[in-house]
């Protein structure tokens, strides 16, 4: 049916698949450049599960950009220094993110779970007139022509808009769909986490609310949110989820004893899952762009997953925006953003992510004294901290930095 005389068609929507923090920063700079938007998630609700919880400079830097960033810092904890600790004897060295003071309004990190900021992004985006998040529409599978997007719902109900975001995570059934590959590899252990009801400064007054604590036989982090501390293990191959969750105890027990504290650690909740690091083939497929997980997907230390993900969201959403309101030139730099970020995430976040691991493991006594006399040294000197930090704030993954 053809729209009234006098009055225009309405335009279809930017589709974006997923609900979480990645997909819905996309649909509210989409939003706010007046583009409507129609979120489909698969859930009944937001997402309530504590996964991320580390926001970097850049990130809530975006944040403010979207309006949103201080609601979040009156949710979050701010964490100014991270440490690096060896297991027995304590803190090697302490990196202050106050240096960058000149290069970011925000120099710190912020930790508070990623379940707390959704809320804040699908308020703003349900102030803003043509927009609507769809709860129970899971997307199976995409189909596009000249014209169009049609996601087709598991349940077989069809959502036709003018393009697609695919942020429905690292198994994205977006990407699937599309036949997109999903190259790199998957780490031999598996990680458990788990939130312990205490607070860990008590016994421990020296440690960080980011400490990434060396050792050969069993490395791990420890992290402060404003709810919990967080434990991150790696655990063996060839054994069950719920043999290593029996034995967790026991672990944090020697732990607890290596580290100098005596007191029981509550635990709230501790899970295990599998850790991969890949990269999409392409970020944009004609109509269709891959964000966040759906596109890339690295190791949790450094926490640059979720931040690399709403770094894909704001940036590909401002270009994708550009496009659909007919700026020139704009399906070039579509095609250059999507691009750039395939770009980071091979070269800067994945490669950022895996150094951290094999730092955390080194095993040879040589090498192992050697890199903790560069960490001492990189946090003695202003200069060299900065130029470190720059790096680990994810500041120069975006922008040249002198």
């Amino acid at each position: 049916m053809s729209a009234p005389a006098g009055r225009a068609a309405p335009a279809a929507p930017v589709l974006v698949a997923g609900a979480g923090p990645v997909g819905l920063s996309a649909a509210l700079v989409l939003a706010r450049a007046g583009v409507p938007v129609t979120v489909l998630e698969a859930g009944a609700e937001l997402a309530a599960e504590s996964r991320a919880s580390t926001f970097h400079p850049p990130t809530l830097e975006m944040l403010d950009g979207l309006g949103v960033v201080e609601q979040l810092l009156s949710r979050g904890l701010i964490a100014r220094t991270f440490q690096y600790r060896d297991r027995r004897t304590g803190p090697v060295a302490e990196l202050d993110l106050a240096v960058l003071g000149d290069d970011t309004p925000y120099p710190y990190r912020v930790q508070c779970e990623q379940s707390k900021l959704t809320p804040l992004l699908a308020r703003a985006l349900a102030e803003l007139p043509g927009t609507e998040v769809r709860f129970g529409c899971r997307v199976a599978e995409v189909r596009q022509d000249e014209a169009s997007v049609t996601a087709v719902l598991d349940d077989g109900r069809t959502v036709r808009g003018s393009h697609l975001v695919a942020a429905d995570g690292a198994h994205s059934a977006v990407r699937r769909s599309l036949g997109v590959g999903f190259d790199g590899m998957t780490y031999p252990e598996r990680f458990l986490v788990a939130s312990l009801d205490e607070d860990l400064t008590d016994e421990l007054p020296d440690l960080a609310p980011i400490a990434y604590v060396m050792d050969p036989d069993e490395w791990l982090v420890l992290l402060r949110t404003p709810d919990h501390w967080r434990i991150l293990l790696p655990t063996p191959e060839g054994t069950s989820d719920e043999s290593e969750l029996a034995r967790l105890e026991q672990r944090l027990a020697q732990l607890r004893a290596d580290m100098g504290a005596d007191r029981h650690w509550r635990v709230a909740h501790a899970s295990l899952y599998r850790v991969h690091q890949r990269v999409a083939a392409g970020f944009r497929q004609g109509r269709v762009l891959l964000c966040g997980d759906a596109a890339h997907v690295n190791n949790p230390l450094g926490g640059m997953g979720m931040n690399s993900g709403i770094h894909d969201a704001v940036l590909l959403g401002a270009a994708l925006a550009a496009l659909v309101n007919g700026e020139p030139g704009a399906n070039a730099a579509l095609d250059a953003a999507a691009e750039d970020r395939r770009a980071c995430a091979l070269t800067y976040v994945g490669a950022q992510t895996h150094r951290n691991w094999e730092r955390l493991r080194v095993r040879d006594p040589e090498a192992r004294a050697s890199l903790l006399a560069e960490l001492r040294a990189t946090a003695a000197d202003p200069t060299r901290a900065r130029s470190a930090l720059l790096r680990s704030s994810m500041i120069a993954s975006l922008r040249p930095v002198s």
